[in-house]
């Protein structure tokens, strides 16, 4: 499988700082501030390898923004390019996830207050006109 990256934003009290979010195989990596974290969902990122922090557990008490690239099949077999917006809370234990595909010039708006990104996806692929489907934006289970 290809890895897949899409950059974004990491911000805390402390401030921002941009990031990228990779897809490798079945988890999902990034790197914030030094740090090497990796998890298997968007809201599961827990810190990795040889230089974490004393203490540091899941990330928490942060806001995550990235975009994709998320192709979309019209019903005439088609693909087209859309990109979904995304923005992760992580204010533990409650996480909130807001979902936004831009496709021909429309949006198409889900949320998640359990943080399930399959389940947001999965809701705006309701939304889009008749006998057109999202392309799987990865495979790792997120």
């Amino acid at each position: 499988m290809t890895p897949q990256s899409w950059a974004g934003w990491y911000r805390d009290s402390h401030g921002s700082d941009a990031l990228v979010i990779s897809a490798v195989e079945r988890q999902l990596h990034t790197r914030i501030r030094g740090v090497d974290y990796a998890g298997a969902s968007f809201d599961s990122f827990e810190p990795v390898g040889d230089h974490t922090p004393e203490g540091a557990g899941p990330l928490s008490d942060c806001v995550l923004e990235w975009d994709m690239p998320l192709p979309v099949v019209a019903g005439d077999s088609s693909a087209q390019q859309a990109t979904l917006s995304c923005l992760l809370a992580l204010r533990r234990p409650a996480t909130d996830l807001g979902v936004t595909l831009h496709y021909g010039g429309t949006s198409y708006v889900s949320g998640n207050d359990q943080g399930d990104f399959g389940a947001a996806v999965a809701l705006i692929q309701e939304q889009l006109p008749p006998g057109s489907t999202l392309q799987s934006p990865f495979s790792a289970a997120v």
